[in-house]
């Protein structure tokens, strides 16, 4: 079994900055992609791709937030880090990680961690 945990959410003022963490822990014996999406309440509840790193070090972005968030991780430690700068209120969201990863047995799936709340309001 593959567990994924975000932590690093918290209320936090417009024009300042977060940073978000996940970790994927338990049986993994690989991973690739690694990437954070963001959900607000709203028509739909769609979860909104924010940023996306592959094991390689290869980064996407969502055209709102390119050039303010910086994703990156660490594969020894199977952890990926989202720096965000500049925070916008519409920016407030439940943020959640997502890793692709091999569980025992060699299947490989996507496993998604339980979110964290950012809130952006001054």
């Amino acid at each position: 079994q593959v567990h994924v945990v975000e932590s690093g959410g918290g209320l936090v003022q417009p024009g300042k900055s977060l940073r978000l963490s996940c970790a994927a822990s338990g049986s993994i014996e690989a991973m690739s992609a690694m990437e954070w999406y963001r959900q607000a309440p709203g028509p739909g509840d769609l979860r909104e791709l924010v940023a996306g790193i592959t094991r390689g070090g290869s980064t996407n972005y969502g055209a709102s937030v390119k050039g303010r968030f910086t994703i990156s991780r660490d594969n020894a430690k199977n952890t990926m880090m989202l720096q965000m700068n500049s925070l916008k209120p519409e920016g407030t969201a439940v943020y959640y990680c997502k890793a692709e990863a091999e569980g025992n047995g060699g299947t490989w799936g996507d496993y998604w961690g339980q979110g964290t709340q950012v809130t952006i309001s001054s």
